[in-house]
């Protein structure tokens, strides 16, 4: 191999890993949870339902991941309560038929890297609020809070987690 095809396989890796750091501005946090509302199947409003259930009534702890409610749970109540209004009828067409509402996702992570909410929310003890928003206080879901690269980093120097690459990525 050539001297320059060298230096090329070298230093062009070098040259982008500053772009791998490029979220750390304010501007590029703000366009990180700056999407468009996503409409869901069902529509749900977690600030009409958050005076009588708590985040964990409905959404249980998977080890990496946080399920959905069961329509199971849902139709506990909603057998008698608002049970004509179109919403409804929607989420008890899913429960006759045995089948998950399919939720659309407002945060999404890529595959690369590893994130696990069992060690967020139960070890770290951060609040849902913490990375969700406020969700009591809302009818529709949107992602508020960013997840790029430069978010997590500070959030990790703030609570003094590691940060060290193998932390989040390659496991």
């Amino acid at each position: 191999m050539s001297g320059t095809r060298i230096f090329a396989s070298i230093a062009f890796p070098l040259m982008l890993a500053p772009a791998l750091w490029a979220g750390s501005d304010k501007d590029s946090r703000k366009s990180d949870v700056q999407e468009p509302v996503k409409t869901q199947p069902v529509p749900f409003s977690h600030r009409r339902h958050a005076p009588f259930l708590k985040c964990l009534e409905c959404h249980q702890v998977l080890g990496w991941e946080m399920s959905y409610p069961a329509e199971e749970r849902c139709m506990q109540c909603h057998a008698t309560i608002r049970s004509e209004s179109p919403a409804i009828l929607g989420l008890a067409r899913y429960y006759k038929l045995h089948k998950p509402v399919p939720w659309v996702r407002v945060y999404r992570l890529p595959d690369y890297v590893f994130f696990s909410h069992k060690a967020h929310y139960v070890k770290a003890r951060i609040a849902c609020e913490g990375c969700h928003g406020p969700v009591s206080e809302r009818d529709v879901i949107v992602k508020e809070k960013p997840t790029s690269m430069s978010a997590c980093v500070d959030c990790h120097t703030a609570n003094r987690a590691p940060v060290t690459c193998h932390a989040c990525h390659d496991r």
